[in-house]
């Protein structure tokens, strides 16, 4: 994640923090400009698709939004 997702998250304003890996299913906190995103779930879907063809396995991604506290809702 650090060689190819993080560097196109962060060129966006974002960024993703692991939190778990479990069953398939891999779980991230998306913050800045991520946690705002409308389009996330292209993200997320691209997300996959690299796992897939780094590690050839099927995962689901379980996004989290948390914004900064000092951001207005």
């Amino acid at each position: 994640m650090n060689k190819r997702i993080a560097p196109r998250i962060q060129g966006d304003g974002g960024w993703a923090e692991f939190v778990s890996f479990e069953d398939g299913e891999l779980t991230l906190i998306f913050r800045g400009e991520c946690s705002k995103c409308m389009i996330l779930d292209r993200c997320i879907d691209w997300i996959s698709q690299e796992v897939k063809r780094d590690l050839g396995e099927d995962i689901v991604v379980k996004p989290l939004r948390r914004k900064p506290f000092f951001w207005d809702n």
